[in-house]
């Protein structure tokens, strides 16, 4: 008898184990999260410009009590959280910029703003999300207020600006918002983010541990030849000739040089810019692309054999070229032991069948700064509507969100803090 009562305090313990009781406070919230991303998602503001976005975050986060800091990294808003018993400091992060995109879908919520971008006068749309992203972490910081006698430790609200990346000339995002010490004062043990997913269905949350999203790169390559006659080529050095050459030659470092079998990898030249008339050979080319890479190992060698390759096929050819690589962001890197330690609260709130593990993303997130810095867990939450025929992929004019999806979001956030600060020592 003795040890079936122990057997079953046991199984109690495990069954308890993040059971928070907060299924009313999520009710409660619902409405009002939604009610915020229309709005937010009506006045969308383009990186580093989003005051009014700003100010509504910070607005609600001192109605809540919560300490509040703004400015950060020129528009981002920080909330810190103090619970009723000491412990770890956990943060949250939400993006909360829009994107130069004219919205074309038939919402009651549209975006019609308009705004410039270089130098254009552009549509404005929160098309990849981030409207939804800071209306869950507002209703997060609103269950968590209302519930302090729940959190041992500290839960810093991180809203970024400058996700899709500051303006030209201008530092911006998550790496500035480090930079600027948003981790310390209280130090940061662990961070959480989330992204919704227009492709993913409504309940469905994915993720993978280690290299998640591609760290991302840009480069420019700067070919010089000699300029001729058109019809005198033997006079010159041709740099569009070049150019093609190099352009087949970086994708041999891909599809010969690189382990495909333990991470994706790719090179892509997007542009490229030489001569001013038909009948002339120029002296001059550039390009311009990126390269996604999901392991550093791998990452070190694309970068080396580019600058090496590009600078000897343009001598080959009689030429002269130098490779530029600059980082866009680093691999957002699901820390293994914290991503182990946290599925079960996922599996818990969403249903296990519901937790899927997936492939690499080569699209990137500036999440990985963080991540960089500490341990940080990022997932992907579903937005497609049930019975959704065809769903559109972000950054397009017609991209769709169901708000059914976001009252999951605030539960595996609010879920993942309380679990994470009440079981970590």
């Amino acid at each position: 008898m003795k040890k079936l009562c122990i057997s079953f305090l046991g199984l109690l313990a495990a069954f308890s184990y993040g059971q928070s009781g907060l299924e009313k406070s999520y009710k409660d919230v619902e409405e009002k999260v939604i009610a915020w991303r229309h709005d937010i998602h009506q006045n969308p503001e383009l990186s580093n410009r989003e005051f009014k976005t700003a100010e509504k975050i910070a607005k609600h986060l001192k109605s809540l009590g919560i300490e509040v800091q703004t400015g950060v990294a020129h528009t981002g808003v920080v909330g810190v959280l103090k619970g009723k018993k000491p412990g770890k400091v956990v943060a949250l992060r939400a993006d909360i910029d829009a994107l130069p995109v004219t919205e074309r879908n038939n919402l009651p919520f549209k975006s019609e703003v308009k705004a410039e971008f270089l130098g254009e006068n552009v549509g404005v749309m929160h098309a990849c999300g981030h409207d939804t992203h800071t209306a869950i972490l507002m209703g997060v910081a609103e269950v968590l207020a209302n519930n302090k006698d729940k959190i041992k430790g500290t839960v810093k609200f991180i809203f970024q600006p400058a996700e899709e990346g500051p303006p030209p000339g201008e530092e911006g995002g998550a790496l500035l918002m480090v930079k600027e010490g948003v981790l310390k004062n209280p130090d940061v043990d662990a961070i959480f983010g989330l992204h919704i997913n227009s492709e993913t269905p409504v309940g469905t949350i994915r993720y993978k541990s280690g290299g998640t999203m591609a760290a991302a790169q840009s480069f420019t390559i700067k070919v010089k030849g000699k300029q001729s006659h058109g019809s005198q080529p033997w006079s010159g050095v041709d740099p569009i000739l070049i150019s093609a050459k190099i352009i087949d030659g970086l994708q041999t470092i891909i599809s010969r040089e690189s382990e495909l079998t333990n991470e994706a990898a790719v090179i892509t030249v997007g542009k490229i810019k030489s001569g001013v008339r038909f009948n002339i050979i120029p002296e001059s080319a550039e390009m311009i692309g990126t390269i996604r890479t999901l392991d550093y190992d791998m990452k070190d060698h694309i970068n080396k054999r580019m600058k090496e390759m590009v600078a000897t096929i343009a001598k080959a050819y009689g030429g002269e070229a130098t490779c530029e690589i600059k980082d866009a962001t680093d691999i957002t890197y699901n820390d293994p032991a914290l991503t182990a330690k946290m599925i079960p609260t996922l599996e818990r709130v969403a249903g296990k069948d519901q937790v899927v593990t997936q492939k690499a993303i080569t699209g990137a997130e500036d999440f990985s700064y963080f991540q960089r810095e500490v341990p940080g867990f990022f997932f992907f939450l579903g937005g497609m509507a049930p019975g959704t025929t065809e769903s559109y992929p972000h950054h397009t004019p017609d991209f769709l969100i169901d708000d059914a999806g976001m009252q999951l979001g605030v539960k595996a956030m609010t879920e993942l803090t309380l679990d994470y600060l009440n079981t970590t020592k």
